[in-house]
């Protein structure tokens, strides 16, 4: 199976979010998205893996992003120094996670660059907060880690777009949309985060402050994004836009998660409009 073949099964196995709109954007795009989601992915499962302990996490980060900022070009790209990197964890890390370097070369070549950028910078910054056990003091606190995980995938996401077809997104809101999806991501998975240890409210906030704070940056994006001509941009965020809104309801009324079913249905109704 090519590389890029196993990358779409690998984005449908990890995302069920993303991976309908990002296989129906077109090829170029496609592929940059792609890739990416699922460097990024990668390092996320570091970040949030339930066994290591911060400091390890730390580590596998800082030298996943010195390999990446080590690289000039695909046809050189050091796939041998990041599967040594990640051999000893190779019983404990997913495959999405040990197979980064195939992700990281699957973006087009004039593109890759940016991508090799965005997972390095990101991985850095999700050291810090595996290190500081993820404290969370206050607004900017919360600020810093939204834009630090999510946020900066907007502007990712800026540069992708500009790249393939010269659209220009307000990077002020894609920031936003970025950290209105991980505010409530860390709203459905706030029992989980408890039990390992990890508290993302700032001190003093509830739920309701919580909710707020994910509809303020929403709700900001929302506005903006009904102002854009129809392109690809448009059509790609409007699913995870309108599923976390379906999202924040299910869990206001007090259930776990989206069902499967409504997620179809939801998709389902976006794709007859």
């Amino acid at each position: 199976m090519a590389v890029y073949q196993e990358a779409m099964h690998m984005l449908k196995l990890t995302s069920r979010t993303f991976y309908l709109p990002i296989v129906r954007l077109p090829k170029g795009l496609r592929e940059a998205v792609a890739s990416g989601y699922l460097c990024l992915r990668a390092i996320d499962e570091v970040e949030d893996h339930p066994t290591l302990e911060g400091n390890l996490k730390a580590k596998i980060l800082h030298t996943i992003s010195l390999v990446l900022q080590a690289q000039t070009s695909e046809d050189t790209f050091a796939h041998q120094d990041l599967e040594t990197a990640l051999l000893e964890f190779h019983d404990v890390l997913p495959e999405v996670t040990l197979r980064i370097g195939e992700w990281a070369c699957l973006a087009p070549t004039f593109i890759a660059p940016r991508v090799w950028e965005a997972t390095a910078a990101m991985a850095d910054r999700m050291a810090h907060w595996s290190v500081n056990g993820f404290e969370v003091l206050s607004m900017a606190d919360l600020d810093r880690y939204t834009y630090g995980v999510a946020g900066a995938v907007g502007l990712l996401l800026c540069d992708l777009w500009a790249w393939f077809e010269k659209v220009q997104i307000h990077r002020t809101h894609a920031i936003q949309f970025g950290r209105g999806l991980q505010t409530v991501n860390i709203l459905r998975n706030r029992s989980e985060d408890l039990d390992r240890g990890v508290n993302f409210y700032p001190q003093g906030w509830d739920e309701e402050r919580m909710f707020a704070y994910a509809r303020e940056n929403l709700d900001s994006f929302s506005a903006y994004a009904k102002t854009l001509p129809k392109t690809t941009f448009k059509s790609f965020v409007e699913i995870p836009r309108v599923l976390a809104y379906a999202t924040l309801e299910v869990l206001e009324r007090g259930e776990k998660k989206l069902s499967r079913n409504a997620v179809l249905s939801i998709v389902q109704q976006l794709e007859a409009e």
